[in-house]
Formats: structure tokens, sequence, C-alpha cells
């Protein structure tokens, strides 16, 4: 019988996630979105709902205990009674679901009317019309990725888990059992009715024989597991570098969100401001206007046509302007974040909340910690053949005994955590390097196409995360369904199991974070009034 309590855990988490996820969508949402896009805003809701689940079904789990041997029915004081196999099989299938259906088709629809503005078209545009230019590029995303998700399982769905073989004596050849029933009106079996271990136990167990060579059991995956690998595998490219990004930019960037807090400005210091953000918009203006000229030469140039991927020079001329627009866009993000500043230290200083960069400070150092608690738990826990010792599993534990939720809530906080410092990273990673779009939150700011990529980017991270985190805490979440299908079915799953043994990931994931750290203490803000001023000339000397 499931637990009562736990009923009531899963009913709250989801009301919480529901609302949370609203909210979300509702402040964060820009002014021209709020009546509009409501399919995109349902897809981000339940996205987010989603992601949170995902992670916190890991704690449930912990909870649950349903992957210990008594759940059986011999020994079930310790057992939840939740179907957690059923759990994680949706979440399986959800995720694949939302990534590669839902978002896609919700930002090709999102989108389609930006591109009928571009060419002129979107004026009296019907509805049908933008649905059906995402249900074509939908069309075209579920091909590919279908044929990849059908070729990969086809060859690929063969599990070689290892095994000690051990050959125990005859029954004849030992002592029997005898079993008393301790109530004789009842006389089911209970685990207490067995007497401790003595002599004939031993006298089994040391005629024992154990096959030094280990054997192997080969087992198909079924279907939603091997997903869920394929899925893991994927998204830990991006886990692994934005992830360990994150991990190191989230909490620098909150501590010096309090350093550098508004203050208040005297007459010489505003003036400064005021002159150095007016030229920053001029250059800007400057730089969108030569952006314009080259983009209406070019199309004359090539009389509307581009050059074509063969040849190589237009390939180097489009990527080059597309880092170019990338710049464009850094650097109006880093404009419009330098005068919401300067507006805080001087018409809106009186209205603004002191408790903010505080609150910036207090979140920054419990950043700091986890991180370091994370960094210390890779490197002696993780990443060594034997342990050096549980780390986490052991604090887990020992808050288990005198508050048994707080170790669930704990393991609760670093997963999550983990996602929060993904999404952190993308940002930081995009604003520093320019090889995508970046896409902020920012409150009554946001976009739907940036909701859609940020919460893409978190359920593509979901997996690796419970994955990472199942990893970490095996001695603490050792009694979990999951476990028994990420670190047994998944280990040795053939291709991507040599990942995971291997510990790329891992390794990866630690480096980075190292190089980062180096990194940021370098160059811990990003740049500012230099960019626009590089991009302008840059552009001038292009155009001669």
């Amino acid at each position: 019988m499931a637990d009562v309590f736990l009923i009531l855990v899963i009913v709250v988490a989801f009301v919480i996630l529901t609302i949370v996820g609203f909210y979300l969508v509702v402040k964060y949402q820009h002014p021209d979105d709020k009546n509009d896009a409501y399919i995109p805003k349902l897809v981000v809701w339940f996205g987010f709902v989603l992601s949170g689940a995902t992670v916190f079904l890991l704690p449930l789990d912990v909870a649950n205990n349903e992957g210990y041997a008594g759940c059986a029915g011999f020994d079930t004081a310790f057992c939840g009674g939740l179907d957690m196999d059923l759990f994680w099989t949706i979440i399986y299938w959800l995720i694949p679901v939302w990534v590669f259906f839902l978002i896609p088709i919700s930002t090709f629809y999102y989108e389609a009317d930006d591109g009928m503005l571009m060419v002129g078209t979107s004026v009296g545009v019907k509805p049908n019309s933008r649905i059906k230019e995402a249900v074509k590029y939908e069309t075209f995303v579920v091909i590919i990725f279908g044929l990849i998700f059908a070729l990969s399982y086809l060859f690929l769905n063969t599990t070689s888990i290892p095994v000690r073989e051990v050959i125990g004596p005859d029954y004849d050849a030992v002592t029997p059992y005898s079993i008393t029933p301790i109530n004789t009106t009842n006389a089911t079996f209970s685990a207490s009715q067995l007497e401790p271990m003595g002599v004939e136990d031993v006298e089994v167990l040391s005629a024992n024989f154990v096959n030094k060579t280990l054997g192997t059991i080969k087992l198909t995956v079924n279907p939603s597991v091997f997903y869920a690998g394929l899925m893991a595998w994927m998204g830990w490219f991006l886990f692994a570098l934005f992830g360990a990004v994150g991990m190191a930019a989230l909490p620098l960037d909150l501590i010096l969100a309090f350093v550098n807090r508004p203050r208040h400005m005297d007459a010489v210091e505003f003036a400064e401001a005021q002159v150095m953000l007016r030229d920053r918009v001029n250059e800007l203006v400057n730089v969108g206007e030569l952006l314009k000229l080259e983009r209406e030469e070019k199309a004359q140039q090539n009389g509307g046509k581009g050059g074509g991927w063969l040849n190589r020079e237009a390939r180097r001329a489009a990527a080059e302007e597309k880092k170019t627009l990338l710049q464009f866009k850094q650097a109006v993000y880093l404009l419009e974040e330098d005068t919401e500043d300067f507006a805080n230290c001087t018409a809106n200083y009186k209205n603004y909340n002191p408790l903010i960069p505080i609150g910036s400070l207090l979140f920054g150092i419990c950043a700091l910690i986890v991180s370091l608690f994370w960094v210390l738990h890779i490197i002696l826990y993780m990443l060594p053949k034997e342990p050096v010792t549980p780390f986490l599993n052991t604090y887990f534990r020992w808050f288990d005994k005198w508050f048994p939720l707080f170790g669930v809530l704990s393991v609760a906080i670093f997963s999550f955590y983990l996602l929060i410092c993904a999404v952190k990273g993308c940002f930081k990673f995009g604003m520093r390097f320019l090889f995508f779009q970046v896409h902020p939150m920012k409150l009554n700011k946001t976009y739907m196409s940036s909701f859609l990529f940020n919460i893409g980017l978190v359920l593509l991270c979901a997996l690796p995360v419970v994955q990472f985190s199942v990893s970490a805490f095996q001695d603490y979440a050792r009694n979990t369904t999951i476990n028994q299908v990420v670190n047994v079915q998944l280990n040795y799953l053939r291709f991507f199991g040599w990942f995971w043994r291997n510990k790329v990931f891992e390794y990866a994931l630690l480096v980075i974070i190292l190089l980062t750290c180096v990194y940021l203490g370098f160059r811990p803000r990003d740049s500012r009034g230099s960019n626009s001023l590089q991009l302008r000339d840059r552009l001038r000397a292009r155009r001669g």
C-alpha cells in the first residue's frame, strides 16, 4: 500500500511547481506577448513543471526505498509503496516529446509571424498560415530525430551487465533451517522470525564456490529506458559545458551584484555616467545603421539570393555576419543593464529595495558553498576508483538520523542547483564567446522564444542531472528504482556505457569548472563599452 505522506508530498510538490511556473510566465513575459502566444506559454508552463518533476522525482525515489529487496513482501516497513518505475517511465517519454515536438513546433509557430513581417506578408495573415509554417518545419525535425531514435535503438539496445557466479553446496549437505512462527494465530512469514546468523550459516557461506572471473548477462533494454539513456547522453554534452561554467559563474555574479550594487551619485558622477551612456547609445545607433546598410548592399549584389553553402567565401561571410550580429545584441544587452543600474542610482534610488543586493550576497555565499561541495565530492567520491570518502552521502545519512526528511531535501537542493547552473552557464558562455544567441530571463522583458529556448535547455539537462546525482549519491540512494536503471542498465549499455563507465563527462565537468574559475579570476565582469567601439570600427573598416 502506498504511503499516504508520500502521496501528499507529490500533490503539494505538483501544486507548488504549477504555481511557480505560472508566476514565472506571467511576471517575466514581454508586454508584446501579454495577449498572444497562448500555446507557447502552455508549453513553457508545463515544461517547467516537467523539468522540476524530473529532478524532484529523485528525492521522492529516495524516500520511497522501493529498490530495497524487502519491499518484495517480507520486510516492507521502510517501503513507500509507490510505483516509481511507472513515474520514471512517464518522465522518460515526456521529455523527448517536449524537446523534439512541442518546443520546436511552438517556436516555429511563435516566430512564423516574425518571418512574415520581414518579407512584408504579416499584415492580415491568417492563423492557419502560421500553423502550416510551423507544421512544415516540425515535420522535418520529427523525421530527422525519429530516424536517429529508431536506428540507434535498433543497433544499440543491448546492455552487457557483469555478474559473478557463486555456486552453493547441495541442500542436503547443510543444516536445514527451521522457522517457528512467533504468533501462532498469524503464521505469515516475517524477517524477524529468522534467528541471528550462527555456525550453520558460516558453514554454508564457507562452502560456496566463487568464480573469480566475471561473466556477463546480455539483455535488451526496453525503449523507454534506452531513450532515457540516449537523451541523457545527448544532454551530457550541454550539461558538462554549461553546468560547469554555471557552477563557477553563478556564485561570482551573485556576489558581484552586491559589490557593484547601486549607490547614490553626486553631480559630477551623474554627469560622467550620463555622458558615457549617451556615447554608447550613439555608437550602437551607428553600428545598427552600418549593419542595415551592409545587409542592403549584399542583397543588391546577390540579387536577393545567398551565395550558397558550397561557396567557401559565402560561408565565411555568413559566419562573420552572424558573429557581428551576436556581438551587437550583446552590446545592446549590456547597455540596457548599465542603463537600468544608472536609473537605480539616480531617478529610482529612493524606490530601490536595499534588500536585493543583500539577498544576492547571501545566495551568492550559499551558491559558493554548494559549488565547492560539488567539486570536492567529484574529486573525493566520484572520480577515484575506490572513493576516498562518501562525503555528501555521509552528511545526508547523518541528518536523516535526527530529521528524516532533511537528507531527502538536501538531495533535491543539490540536484536542482545543477539545473540553475546549466541555465546560468549557457547565458554566461554565450555572452563571452558569441557562439549562439543568448536568451536572458528579464522581468517583464522576456519573449516567448527565450522562454522556449531556456526550457528546452533545462529539459535536455534534466536527465543528465538525475544521472549525475544518482552516481554522486549512490550510497545514499542505493535503494532507489532509478539507481538500478542508471548504474546497472545504462552503465553497461552498448556504446553509451563507455562514456559513463570511464567517467568521461565527470572529468570534463571538473576540468571546465577549474578552467572557468581561472578565466573568471582574470575577467570577472563582461566587457562593456569597448565592445561597441570595436564593433563600429570593424564595420567601418569592412566598408572601406
